[in-house]
This record gives structure tokens, C-alpha cells and sequence, in this order.
């Protein structure tokens, strides 16, 4: 008995060490496949765990350029003859991504077609649609239906649409910035509220006003341009193409993200006073033109944008931006508004004060109702010599050789025609007639502070020296 549970025992003890053996190879045998025979294809369950688990993926390894953008512009062929000067101004021929679409095909005087010009087609004939529907608006359903045309032409590579119409102005190297810093494979309707409160309220505030330029995400432009005929019918009794394509986007599920450097301009005449005092966000875009003066003095209005155009080619992310600084021993304030205008004030200014735009500009209606005209605060037009500013326009620009800045000067266009400021201490101006300004070649990348400036200038000198900086910690500008 005692010798068959010896066996017995022996057994167990045999089986046991083979058993050990047979998963130790086995576990060996495993771990061998994996380093060398590894498909470099597939992902371990240890990496599809890691990227499970990874919330916030990059947006892209390739960031968002030019070529990512694709252009549709909707214009008429009888108002191309004045307005392509505009689109001209800005637009890139072979690098650029878009097209014009025209009511009709260019009439002989367009022929042969300009080679600074987008390439142009011809917006589909939607006449059944528009009968069937018995839709209200068919010019505007047309500009509708042409969302659609756009997505019809090639677009490898294409992560954001950009609308506008044949007179809207785009500055394409900061919408390329602004547009980077989202992600393309998500949902994004961006545009412009309008600047009249009441153009919001008659037609909606959750909308892009379309001659600003309104942005939408490749997803979204290509599932809006699948519903678009249906989004047709579906509100006949729409007459506005901003928001028949609002409410279609919305019908998709999207809502509205305003930004503020896309710019309707739904305002007339002078806008000096918008321009000389823009938000601190990058300028994306002007419209409506024709309905407002020559952004300078003693130029046409393709003049304006051509040479405005001079200071955009340098360095669009200062573009417009406002840099504010004193000269304590005169009492002067000086503005800056990078390649358009500087301001000076002979009093000592706090910037919360001149961020407001002076109201050089009417209201869109000409006959409006008693205020607020607009979604932003101004500041009246005065006589008073303490508050109203001696003006200088951009005049030329270069780089300084061996220097990493870039140079623009000002000049006085006209003479303010009031007397110096009263208050003791302070100086005229009036002597003043020429204004440099230096600034850095490396462009702006983060607006979350202005910039700050120091001035260079001898009592009595008619030319002053403004150079831009960086603000030092805690530094005021008042």
C-alpha cells in the first residue's frame, strides 16, 4: 500500500514539472512571435488600449496651409466688370483654391479671361427647383445651390470651405492661422454677425453674414451640400441666402461661431475710424466696398485695397492691430493701427478709451431709429482739440537690411484744423508730418496681449519714431 502511493505520489510530481515546462515554453514561443514576427501594420492590444484612451488626439501631424482651403465665390457677370479689381487685390492665381461662379457666362468684354482672376463657372440653371417650390427668392436660392457646385469641383486634400461673394476681401494668411488651431474632421460653421444691430435682428443673430465670408468645415460643407436641394424645399418661403444656409446648417445639427475678424461692414462712408481701432483678433476679411469711401485719402477704391495689400504682403498678423504708447514729455498718445493709420492725441489716453472706434462712419439705414446702431461701443466725432486726433496714413514699407524688422511710415494727409489742446503741460502737434514705425519681421502668433511701443522724438522734430515691443510684465498703457 505504502509503495503504491509512493508511485502515486511520483506521478502527481512528474506532471506537474511537465506541466510547468509545457507553459514556460509556451509563454517563450509567444513573446518570440511578437518581436520577430511582428506585422508592422497592426497594433498590439497594448497600443489599441493607449490609443482607446487618448481623449484629445492631435488634430493633425500636417497643419493647416493654403492648399487646405477651397474658395466659393458667388458673384454677377454685369458687376464682375468693376468688382474683380477686389477679389484681384487678394487672390493667388495657381496657389489659391476656389472658383467664381456667375450668373451667366462672361460676355466678350471678360474674354479672353483674366489670368489674376479665380477660374470662373457657371452657376447651374435651378429653374425646376425654384418652380416647383414656388420659392420667393430665386436669385438667392441660387446662391444657396451653389455650396453644392462647389463640393461638385475637385477637392483632394480640402479641410475648410470658405463662401463669399465677388466683393469680399479675404486675408488668407490669417484665416489659414485662425483655422489651424481647430480640428477639420469636426463641425464647424464660422462667420460674421453684421455690425448694425438691426440686420441681426431682422434676419438672425446665429448667423454668418455671407459677404464677410462664412467657414465651414469640410464634414459639414459636404453633408450640407447633400441636403441642399432638399434644404430648398424644405423653406421656399426663405429670401435670404445667409439664412436659408443657416437654417439648413442648423437642420444638420451645427450651431453658429462668430468671428470677430470677418467683417460685413454694414455701414457707409468713411470707416477710418473702425479701421484705425480694430478689435485685438486678426483681420479675416472687408466687404460691401462699393458701399463705403476709399479706405485712403485721394484714392479710388481699387487703389485703397491694392496699396492696403503692400502691408499685408509683409506681415498680416499686424495687420490692423492697435498698439497704443505716450510720450510723457509732450503729453501725447499715440495710436497705432499697423499699415493704415496712426493717431496722435495730445493728451495722455488710457487704452480702455481708444479701443473704441471714433463714429466716422454712417449707419447702414440711412434714416435709422434712435440708438444703439451698432454691436460694438464708439466714440462721437469731436471738435474738442483734447479728444480728437491728428491722422496720418500709411504711406510705404520695406525691411531694415541686417535687421530683423520691418518699416512703415505715415503721413499726415490733411491738418486737423483745430487748435492745440488748452490743458497745461501739453504740446501741439501740428508741427508733426511724418511717423515711422518698426517692427518685428517674425509674425504674431498669440494675441492674448497687444503689443507695446516706445517713441523717439525731439521737441520741434516734424518726424516721430515709434518701435514695437513686447508689453513688460504688469506694464499699463495708460
Amino acid at each position: 500500500m505504502s509503495q503504491f502511493s509512493f508511485v502515486s505520489l511520483f506521478d502527481k510530481y512528474l506532471v506537474a514539472s511537465l506541466c510547468k515546462i509545457v507553459l514556460f515554453l509556451g509563454l517563450f514561443l509567444h513573446l518570440a512571435s511578437i518581436f520577430l514576427f511582428k506585422d508592422p501594420n497592426c497594433s498590439s492590444p497594448y497600443e489599441l488600449l493607449e490609443s482607446s484612451n487618448n481623449i484629445n488626439p492631435p488634430i493633425s501631424s500636417n497643419p493647416t496651409n493654403l492648399s487646405h482651403l477651397l474658395f466659393g465665390l458667388l458673384g454677377s457677370q454685369k458687376a464682375w466688370h468693376y468688382r474683380k479689381n477686389y477679389i484681384e487685390s487678394w487672390w493667388r492665381p495657381n496657389v489659391t483654391k476656389g472658383y467664381l461662379f456667375l450668373d451667366v457666362a462672361p460676355n466678350a468684354t471678360l474674354l479672353p479671361w483674366s489670368k489674376n482672376s479665380p477660374p470662373y463657372k457657371v452657376s447651374k440653371n435651378i429653374t425646376k427647383l425654384v418652380q416647383e417650390t414656388q420659392h420667393v427668392a430665386p436669385i438667392q436660392a441660387r446662391m444657396v445651390h451653389g455650396i453644392m457646385e462647389v463640393l461638385e469641383q475637385e477637392h483632394e486634400g480640402v479641410r475648410w470651405v470658405v463662401m463669399g461673394d465677388d466683393d469680399s476681401m479675404f486675408f488668407v494668411e490669417n484665416i489659414v492661422d485662425v483655422l489651424a488651431k481647430y480640428d477639420h474632421n469636426k463641425y464647424y460653421y464660422f462667420g460674421a454677425q453684421s455690425e448694425y444691430i438691426l440686420s441681426n435682428f431682422w434676419f438672425s443673430f446665429d448667423q454668418g453674414f455671407g459677404g464677410a465670408g462664412f467657414i465651414m468645415s469640410f464634414p459639414l460643407a459636404k453633408a450640407l451640400a447633400q441636403d441642399i436641394e432638399s434644404c430648398l424645399r424644405r423653406y421656399p418661403f426663405l429670401n435670404s441666402a445667409d439664412l436659408i444656409t443657416m437654417v439648413c446648417i442648423v437642420d444638420l445639427g451645427v450651431g453658429f461661431t462668430p468671428l470677430k475678424g470677418l467683417h460685413h461692414l454694414d455701414m457707409r462712408g468713411d470707416i477710418s475710424g473702425l479701421l484705425s481701432s480694430h478689435p485685438k483678433i486678426p483681420l479675416l476679411s472687408l466687404h460691401h466696398i462699393d458701399s463705403i469711401a476709399p479706405i485712403f485719402p485721394l484714392m479710388d477704391r481699387a487703389k485703397s485695397l491694392k496699396h492696403f495689400m503692400k502691408a499685408a504682403k509683409f506681415d498680416q498678423s499686424r495687420l490692423l492691430q492697435q498698439t497704443i504708447c505716450h510720450h510723457r514729455l509732450s503729453n501725447w498718445t499715440f495710436s497705432v493701427s499697423w499699415g493704415y493709420s496712426v493717431q496722435i492725441y495730445e493728451r495722455i489716453m488710457p487704452r480702455s478709451h481708444l479701443i473704441k472706434p471714433i463714429q466716422t462712419f454712417k449707419t447702414w439705414i440711412k434714416k435709422p431709429k434712435s440708438p444703439p446702431y451698432y454691436m460694438f461701443n464708439t466714440r462721437p466725432r469731436t471738435n474738442d482739440s483734447c479728444e480728437a486726433p491728428h491722422v496720418f496714413f500709411f504711406k510705404t514699407i520695406g525691411k531694415m537690411k541686417n535687421k530683423n524688422e520691418i518699416w512703415t511710415t505715415y503721413f499726415r494727409s490733411e491738418a486737423r484744423g483745430l487748435p492745440s489742446c488748452s490743458i497745461d503741460g501739453n504740446h501741439s502737434a501740428n508741427y508733426v508730418n511724418k511717423i515711422q514705425v518698426y517692427s518685428h519681421r517674425a509674425k504674431r502668433t498669440e494675441m492674448d496681449r497687444c503689443e507695446c511701443c516706445d517713441i523717439i522724438h525731439t521737441s520741434g522734430s516734424n518726424k516721430a519714431t515709434i518701435k514695437l515691443r513686447e508689453c513688460f510684465t504688469n506694464e499699463k498703457i495708460a
